[in-house]
């Protein structure tokens, strides 16, 4: 569907990707001085006295008492504790909104609808009447309601041993569609995706694929309860936690930008000869330049040059640990020895 950004002046894409001057863009959504477009994201309503303690029971974060007003994410995994959709969740005191990314919102609607059973929720798919707009900042815009990112100082468990030095104070602002916001500057999708690779955000339509875990993407920092009641998946959450170790790992790379190549999302990422991972998100950062994040073999060296193919060149990759070879094992549980050996 059209957005009025499109017809702005400079506008290329729908939703638009840039209107012209994307570090500029950059910049002022930095400073939390302009809004992005993202009215391709779907927008779902749960209304009903059983909604907050019934997305407690079927998703990975703890929001049965979640106030009004109080932002939150959540994950479906499947029973593997695979990754199948990410929510953004706030609660107005009477319905609870979830926000996602458009291709999952006719899916995890009907998901949802089966789920009910007795229970006294209503789910509808309200994409058609709502937009969401993006910004860093604290704009005066028409909001519905507003949900602000948990991701750099989320309630859960981190593997990070350090933050990002990019500012990352993001919120979504639901309003009417169709809503004048002509009185608000605009930046592009390119400036929110080159701000979101810098504080190191993964997003699931990007870093996400059908074997992801959220151990891998240091997502249970802002969307796991590690200690909440069951849901699908727990189980895998608690074991690679407590006593293995994710078997990929998220890493921004620091990318020489010298021969005018940019890599893209899918770009193999070597160790040598060998394949060790895929580029998910690659960006110009108007002050870092190019950067990428990228899901990597759990076992390569966190000290290792790496490099990217793009095309049929070769770029320079320097890693910026997010998820650590170690995480996991959290228990420190001692091995046992295997049966029949024999102990000097």
């Amino acid at each position: 569907m059209s957005s009025n950004f499109s017809a702005r002046p400079g506008a290329v894409g729908d939703p638009p990707q840039h209107y012209g001057n994307p570090l500029g863009e950059q910049r002022a959504l930095a400073n939390g001085e302009a809004i992005v477009d993202l009215s391709d994201r779907a927008v779902i309503t749960i209304t009903g006295p059983d909604r907050l303690t019934w997305l407690d029971s079927l998703t990975s974060q703890s929001v049965a008492r979640l106030v009004p007003g109080e932002s939150a994410e959540t994950l479906l995994l499947d029973p593997s504790g695979r990754l199948e959709q990410a929510i953004r969740l706030v609660d107005d005191g009477e319905t609870a909104w979830l926000l996602v990314d458009a291709a999952e919102g006719p899916t995890l609607t009907a998901w949802l609808d089966r789920m009910r059973f007795m229970l006294r929720v209503e789910v509808v798919d309200r994409s058609a009447d709502f937009d969401t707009v993006g910004t860093l900042g604290s704009p005066d815009l028409p909001a519905v309601v507003t949900w602000r990112d948990p991701w750099l100082d989320g309630p859960g468990h981190t593997y990070a041993a350090s933050r990002p030095d990019a500012p990352w104070t993001y919120s979504e602002v639901v309003v009417v569609r169709d809503a004048d916001l002509s009185a608000f500057p605009a930046a592009g999708s390119l400036a929110l995706e080159a701000l979101r690779v810098a504080a190191w955000r993964p997003r699931l339509a990007t870093e996400g694929d059908e074997k992801s875990i959220p151990h891998e993407l240091d997502w249970l920092r802002s969307a796991v309860h590690l200690s909440k009641g069951c849901y699908r998946g727990q189980e895998t959450i608690a074991k690679v936690h407590n006593l293995g170790h994710p078997p990929r790992r998220l890493v921004m790379l620091h990318l020489d930008g010298s021969e005018g190549v940019h890599a893209v999302a899918g770009s193999p990422v070597l160790f040598g000869d060998a394949e060790v991972g895929r580029v998910t998100s690659a960006a110009l950062h108007f002050e870092l330049g190019p950067i990428a994040l990228a899901v990597v073999k759990r076992s390569v060296d966190p000290a290792a040059d790496l490099v990217v193919k793009a095309d049929d060149t070769f770029i320079a990759a320097a890693q910026e640990v997010i998820v650590p070879p170690d995480a996991g094992a959290a228990a420190n549980v001692p091995r046992l020895p295997r049966l029949g050996a024999v102990r000097r």
